[in-house]
């Protein structure tokens, strides 16, 4: 019921009532009239009765825009502008949960204009976001933390209003610190001292068994000053053992209480805990979890509830019994628990097959001597990542008898699957590589043998257009063989130093027309870009594979839509603050292309760069186009990154590839020579006219055979040798060769190694190698002067044309 209706009926109400009003005392008058049968009484009271209403509906007519003002909606203009805090998200919600109000730092954080309650977090803060709630609700008032994406938030919550029915949400960002530094600095300041109050005394100590930083308590205790700061020293020479095993501070000797130790290594799941720093804690014997023995401690149990409440690690504690006693919110995390209830046992928390083997180890170390130990386990929620668990017997702590300590192992799960990940792009990236060359060479007898078969026939012929047809199909699958060689990172660069703008105005125009009419293209520079180094070509056909597939996205999902390339510069403050594990801090410039195609399905994000991978109907698309881009980018030292962007106002959602190039700083260079360049070989081979001896070292037949034939159609007198043994045989036989032509991968002697042994009789000797793999890393590989390069496939006209060349050079 809306403010307008409210105020009708306030006006209605009193319409009725004056109706009532008068009707009843016009009755009253005839009552009198009737009973006295003096028309003066009667007339008297009526007139009185007419004079009081009249007052009465003044009153009321005089309060009814007052009672029309307090239905009205309240206005939050104020309230938003007074909450306007670049540093902190604050929103205002109902009783209904719905969003009354919200600064800018809300929706830009969070990118909603709804309620908290209503945002889309992972399980585990929209849990934590729904028992905050909850919480202030109850009691007024509420506070946590959530983490979102790797960002973390502390949550804080106020009932308000003028009858309590708003809450009032703070979302402030908080920043992952070291772990040991920061317990470092908690064990010196208020911790160690609220922990000294407890009865005990924390100490972190180093893999070596050196003092890092400990507690005023444990200096007091240990040196007898409070203020000495304990850092680098011995920590066991603090601490003595009687007949018994019972250990002491070495100043108390037996006149202090005796100690229970607690060891808690700070190592990473997996990692050697023995290389790591250690949580020691010293607990006074009597004090703990259910212990009375001590009247004087006997409220310990809350306190030290509450402190291991407070630390990072998580930690759990459990009977003789194997019951859990006890778990801070640290362990709760890191077993993925949520708002659920801690289960019975610890074994309840891993999978069927680890049941048997948890449940022995918290029951021997329940049972037995105070010890510490580690095993392997699988969680439940995620039973293919195994995480450690460690175990200790504790005594002298009431009902507690082990402490179980975990540590939330999310991180470190991530970046194991992006190791994995790219350990298997590197192996299929190997397998491309070697399948491309092998590839290569039969591409090179196919294209060959055409070539020789186009002399014999002449356009016209029955047989020329087949042959032809042939040749096209076979340049068509070496253009695949270069894909290959692309995304393993093997192809051959011509990296220059250049502005990206650049590169991106050459291939607009070609963009243009690919996009067709219904697809919008904008393009945006930033100012002040950085030059990178970078194989121009090799960089046109990364933009185009990018562009081409957020067409055929968009075309997909309505046939309208916009793609948009963005030049950024990314300097190395910025990296830093992206804290990623992945992209070096330095100086990057980066290029964004975005489309409104729908975006990117979240199973097929991270296999979206893998080699034949590919989403369109069969026949309609190799599965090379991003391997090949994300090969390209990687062999130019850049980075890559796909991520999908969300629906804003009138803009659909759509995809985005992030790619990062390093900043060159150096002077720009000139562009090399290029060995495979045809303007420049047939210029040279032209004016080529004297004949030679050459010696032809190749282990494929077909190849060998082709490049043979090829060679004795121009004049040269040629002598075969399938292995670089046998062309060494050939040399010493007879040395008056000009030119060698050799493969470079071989069974037994490879070609480097046989040009070297030639050059050491005949230094001068040119040497041409052939090979399908990529010149630079052979460039690398081999180190010898003066060598030449042709890529496989080549045709026979290319063959003769760089043997003319090296041999006019020589």
């Amino acid at each position: 019921m809306n403010s307008a209706a409210l105020i009708d009926l306030t006006t209605q109400k009193p319409r009725v009532l004056h109706i009532a009003l008068a009707t009843a005392v016009v009755l009253t008058a005839a009552l009198l009239w009737l009973a006295t049968r003096s028309p003066v009484v009667a007339i008297a009271y009526l007139g009185g009765a007419t004079v009081l209403g009249l007052g009465a509906m003044a009153a009321l007519s005089r309060r009814a825009p007052v009672a029309a003002e307090s239905f009205a909606a309240p206005d939050w203009s104020v309230t938003v502008a007074a909450l306007d805090r670049p540093d902190c998200a604050v929103a205002i919600t109902d009783r209904a949960n719905r969003l009354a109000c919200a600064n800018e730092a809300y929706r830009d954080w969070f990118t909603a204009s709804t309620g908290p309650a209503a945002l889309a977090l992972p399980a585990g803060a929209a849990g934590e976001i729904a028992r905050l709630q909850r919480l202030a609700w109850r009691d007024g008032h509420a506070a946590g933390r959530i983490e979102r994406g790797g960002e973390v938030f502390a949550v804080e919550l106020k009932r308000a209003g003028r009858a309590d029915d708003h809450l009032v949400w703070w979302f402030s960002p908080l920043t992952k610190s070291d772990m040991a530094a920061d317990l470092a600095g908690r064990i010196a300041g208020q911790l160690g001292a609220m922990l000294s109050a407890a009865g005990i005394e924390a100490a972190l100590v180093g893999p070596e068994g050196r003092i890092k930083a400990a507690a005023r308590g444990f200096a007091r205790r240990a040196v007898g000053d409070e203020a000495a700061t304990m850092a680098g020293e011995d920590y066991a020479a603090h601490l003595r053992t009687d007949a018994r095993e019972r250990i002491y501070f070495a100043r108390e000797a037996k006149r202090g209480a005796p100690q229970v130790l607690l060891q808690v290594p700070l190592a990473e799941p997996g990692s050697d805990s023995a290389a790591a720093q250690s949580l020691m804690l010293l607990v006074d014997a009597g004090v703990g979890l259910g212990a009375s023995a001590n009247a004087d401690v006997a409220g310990g149990a809350p306190q030290l509830q509450n402190l291991l409440e407070a630390l990072p690690l998580g930690l759990a504690m459990a009977n003789r019994d194997g019951r859990f006693l006890f778990a801070n919110p640290a362990f709760r995390r890191a077993i993925r628990l949520g708002d659920a209830s801690l289960p019975p046992y610890p074994s309840d928390l891993v999978v069927r097959e680890d049941k048997p083997a948890l449940a022995d180890a918290v029951r021997r170390f329940a049972q037995g001597s105070a010890s510490n130990g580690d095993m392997a386990i699988r969680l439940k929620d995620e039973p293919d990542e195994p995480v450690s668990i460690g175990l200790a017997g504790v005594r002298g702590m009431g009902e507690a008898a082990v402490l179980l300590s975990l540590a939330d192992s999310t991180e470190e799960t991530r970046l194991r699957r992006q190791v994995m990940q790219a350990t298997k792009m590197q192996a299929v990236g190997q397998l491309a590589g070697g399948v491309a060359h092998d590839f290569n060479n039969v591409l090179t007898a196919i294209i060959g043998y055409c070539d020789l078969m186009l002399l014999r026939h002449t356009p016209g012929d029955s047989d020329y257009d087949d042959i032809q047809q042939i040749r096209a199909n076979s340049n068509r699958a070496a253009s695949l063989t270069r894909q290959l060689l692309a995304f393993s990172r093997q192809q051959t660069l011509r990296p220059e130093v250049l502005q990206l703008p650049d590169v991106v105005s050459e291939v607009s125009q070609l963009l243009k027309r690919l996009m067709g009419d219904k697809i919008k293209f904008r393009v945006h520079h930033d100012r002040d870009l950085g030059a990178i180094r970078a194989d121009p070509q090799q960089l046109e056909q990364v933009i185009v594979n990018l562009a081409v597939n957020g067409r055929d996205a968009m075309l997909e999902n309505g046939g309208s839509g916009r793609l948009t390339l963005a030049t950024r510069k990314v300097p190395a403050s910025e990296i830093r603050r992206m804290k990623s594990e992945i992209i070096p801090t330095a100086d990057y410039t980066s290029l964004i292309v975005e489309d409104t195609g729908g975006g990117i399905p979240k199973d097929v994000l991270g296999k979206i760069f893998e080699p034949f991978f590919t989403t369109k109907e069969q026949g309609k698309g190799t599965g090379l186009g991003l391997s090949t881009v994300y090969g390209i980018v990687k062999q130019s030292g850049g980075f890559i990154f796909a991520s999908n962007v969300r629906a804003k106002e009138g803009s659909p959602a759509g995809a985005r590839f992030t790619l990062y190039f390093p900043v060159h700083h150096g002077a720009a260079e000139a562009p090399k020579p290029d060995n495979l360049a045809p303007v420049e070989v047939e210029d040279e081979a032209s004016e080529f006219t004297g004949g030679g001896r050459i010696l032809l070292v190749e282990d494929e037949d077909m190849v060998r055979a082709v490049a043979s034939r090829a060679l004795e159609r121009q004049g040269y007198e040629v002598v075969l040798a399938s292995d670089g043994d046998m062309g060494l045989e050939a040399m010493a036989e007879n040395p008056a060769f000009d030119l060698v032509v050799t493969d470079v991968v071989m069974p037994g002697m490879d070609g480097p190694a046989m040009a070297r042994e030639i050059r050491k009789q005949w230094p001068d000797m040119p040497v041409l190698f052939m090979s399908g793999y990529a010149e630079e890393q052979l460039r690398a590989d081999i180190d010898i002067a003066d060598m030449h390069f042709i890529a496989k496939p080549f045709s026979v006209s290319a063959i003769a044309d760089k043997v003319a060349a090296v041999l006019k050079r020589k």
